[in-house]
């Protein structure tokens, strides 16, 4: 057996810079909901940080660059709120609809997304690495227990994530009506290879709430 390596302490300079990018990344999360990301200026984010505005930049090339990382923390929080959420569920499928459900809610309303959403290629490979993991799983799941049929989870969990891109922006661009997110649901599980009814009877139940974020 290989005795792992033990881990590497964290130097004092190492340990700031950590803190200093987290800070960032809060500040970002605090003022892009509040203001969005076009209003939001990178002095005001260091300033919330309690940093100098040159050393944003030492951190990320661009306010770009810090929203996507923003995008990532809204994502992981978004998991733990679906997760805590989903809890007493005992259908794996309906984990799964109630994720994708709550993540067309969540993008459709939260102006952090909004930007992003423009950008469908950045924010669809952001949805895969983030959230794919846990859909993945719940995924395998369902199919497991004979609720879902599919090949390859991670196929049907990025060609979700793209669809649910346009879905998304067609709702915020009043092409759809936020009224269309269950069925729009009930398509995307026909995509993991649930039968329509099936998919249906998932929607008759009442969703609890996501927890405040």
């Amino acid at each position: 057996m290989t005795v792992p390596d033990s881990p590497k302490t964290e130097s004092r300079s190492e340990r700031k810079r950590r803190q200093n990018r987290e800070a960032l990344i809060e500040a970002g999360y605090q003022l892009i909901a509040d203001k969005g990301i076009d209003a939001a200026t990178m002095s005001e984010i260091a300033e919330m940080a309690d940093v100098s505005a040159g050393t944003v930049y030492y951190y990320f090339d661009s306010k770009d660059e810090l929203a996507v990382a923003v995008m990532e923390r809204v994502m992981e929080r978004l998991a733990w709120r679906i997760s805590v959420a989903t809890k007493g569920f005992d259908d794996p499928a309906s984990v799964y609809a109630f994720g994708v459900r709550s993540t067309i809610q969540i993008a459709t309303t939260d102006q952090r997304w909004n930007w992003l959403l423009r950008r469908s290629e950045v924010i669809a490979d952001a949805m895969f690495r983030v959230l794919g993991p846990y859909a993945t799983h719940d995924l395998r799941l369902a199919a497991a227990a004979g609720r879902f049929h599919f090949e390859d989870a991670e196929l049907v969990y990025r060609l979700t994530t793209d669809a649910i891109v346009g879905i998304c922006r067609a709702i915020c661009d009043g092409h759809l009506s936020s009224a269309s997110i269950d069925e729009a649901v009930i398509l995307l599980l026909g995509m993991a290879g649930m039968p329509r009814a099936e998919a249906k009877k998932i929607f008759r139940k009442k969703w609890p709430k996501l927890p405040e974020d």
